[in-house]
């Protein structure tokens, strides 16, 4: 992607009150492959980088694992919180 389609993506980002962050919580369900699997599907993340996303909620009881415009983190949060694996997300304003 060129450089000034990326200042053009931040900017709208920014105007569309970016940031706000999806929240996934640690939970006591589901097992390390089902999260990481669901973080890899809704956030087009690595299985390196999902699984330190689940490491931190696992071990400090949350990870903040998106950051962006409040309608991506809507439609993450969904993604996450989807059958059958319905994770434990929360978004907040950062």
């Amino acid at each position: 992607m060129p450089l000034e389609a990326i200042k053009d993506e931040v900017k709208n980002d920014i105007s569309l009150g970016k940031p706000h962050n999806v929240i996934l919580f640690n939970d006591e369900v589901h097992s390390f492959d089902e999260v990481t699997g669901q973080l890899i599907k809704a956030i087009k993340c690595t299985t390196i980088q999902a699984s330190k996303f689940a490491m931190k909620a696992h071990s400090e009881g949350q990870a903040i694992v998106f950051s962006g415009n409040l309608e991506r983190c809507e439609l993450v949060e969904s993604l996450l919180g989807a059958s059958p694996v319905n994770l434990v997300t929360s978004i907040e304003k950062a």
